[in-house]
């Protein structure tokens, strides 16, 4: 294996930045480089930017939008993107719910959704996780009976990301209720619109509101919305989580946040000695820079086997990504937390939103430090929790 880049590679490398640097929109670059939380429009803007050049879906086959660029320039783009800093496709569009519809999905879906997926015509949240179905995602009770062409769907899904901006639900089932748990379950598509939704915000420790409750009523869904076959949708569902795994490592957004700390950190002065220049900050900043290094191999490595893997069959290597790019993601956030010190205390959410018209308690940055902080704190769960990835690790890797 060959983890050095091409000269094609490099080349590549260069294209894709020159093109976040002159593409990406002034107002959403300052917003992401400030940590400041983007609007929905801000998110739809840009990711029909990256639709109208082509970039929106690159992974995707290029029969359905995507580039065929491989998955060392996936990973090239992606880490680009992360470091411009610009803001990433939604995940849940471009990196779950469109890979399930390519694999599985029937000819008519694909070409109803996937380019209504790519160009963001259609936000998708994800409607997994329950009361006590989270992390035990096949204990999930939602139901779905059949009735002529429809599936009656009825139960409640909890902590669902920006269902509040959704249009549609990818949505786990349970249609045989008297099957094995991880058997009976099945994946639909579900219209948010739909008579018998009920959609309610759960404010975080962040002060923000990025997840919901979503209750389902008596809600009618047709049976064309449904991917793939009936009581087959754990098989999809584990496709999609790998999928998802892989792209929260995040190393290059990591690596961002490490550079960010490490420019902040040279104008917090500790009597004569920039905060940058003491040992115990140094040394931090060097352990965490180390394991990204290995992360990021151990990523490349991930990538390389990829060619090699039959198409929709997932590395379970993904799951060390997912593991240890949530920690090290958190352990960039703490560095800058311990930069701002006093101005990461005040909370300021107009700052945070950029719609604030006077000027912020401490630096400009301040307001941003600590919520990104507390909302990292979830990413050590969301995806499978990392206690999940730990057995998954010591049974498909390791044997035990």
């Amino acid at each position: 294996m060959d983890l050095r880049f091409t000269p094609d590679e490099l080349a590549f490398r260069d294209e894709v930045r020159t093109f976040f640097r002159t593409a990406l929109p002034a107002d959403i670059r300052r917003k992401t480089e400030l940590g400041q939380r983007l609007s929905k429009e801000d998110t739809v803007s840009w990711q029909r930017i990256l639709n109208a050049k082509g970039w929106a879906v690159p992974h995707w086959p290029a029969e359905w939008g995507g580039t065929d660029w491989g998955p060392v320039k996936n990973y090239v783009f992606r880490e680009e993107m992360q470091l411009a800093p610009a803001p990433d496709p939604l995940s849940f569009n471009v990196s779950m719910v469109g890979p399930v519809l390519i694999a599985f999905g029937t000819d008519a879906q694909k070409r109803h959704f996937l380019p209504r997926v790519a160009n963001l015509d259609y936000w998708f949240c994800q409607g997994f996780s329950e009361p006590g179905a989270g992390s035990d995602l096949a204990s999930l009770r939602t139901s779905a009976r059949r009735e002529g062409d429809d599936y009656v769907v009825n139960g409640q899904k909890i902590w669902t990301s920006r269902a509040h901006h959704a249009d549609w639900m990818f949505c786990l089932v349970r249609t045989d209720p008297k099957a094995k748990p991880q058997a009976g379950i099945t994946y639909l598509l579900i219209d948010m619109k739909t008579p018998g939704i009920t959609v309610r915000p759960i404010p975080t420790i962040d002060g923000e509101h990025h997840f919901n409750e979503v209750f389902f009523d008596d809600a009618r869904v047709p049976v064309a919305n449904r991917v793939g076959e009936e009581n087959k949708g754990w098989t999809y569902a584990k496709f999609l989580l790998g999928n998802e795994r892989t792209g929260i490592a995040r190393v290059g957004a990591s690596k961002y946040r490490i550079q960010r700390a490490k420019e902040l950190a040279r104008t917090i002065m500790l009597g004569a000695t920039p905060l940058a220049e003491t040992p115990r900050f140094r040394e931090k900043v060097a352990d965490i820079e180390v394991q990204l290094k290995a992360l990021e191999i151990t990523q490349m490595r991930v990538v390389c086997n990829a060619r090699k893997l039959p198409p929709g069959v997932q590395d379970p290597a993904s799951s060390v990504l997912k593991l240890k790019g949530s920690e090290l993601q958190q352990a960039a956030t703490e560095i800058l937390m311990e930069v701002a010190g006093p101005d990461a205390l005040a909370l300021q959410p107009e700052h945070l939103w950029g719609t604030a018209t006077d000027e912020p308690i401490g630096p400009e940055w301040g307001p941003m430090i600590a919520p990104d902080y507390f909302y990292t704190r979830a990413a050590s769960i969301y995806g499978g929790s990392n206690e999940i990835q730990r057995n998954v690790i010591a049974k498909r890797l390791l044997g035990l």
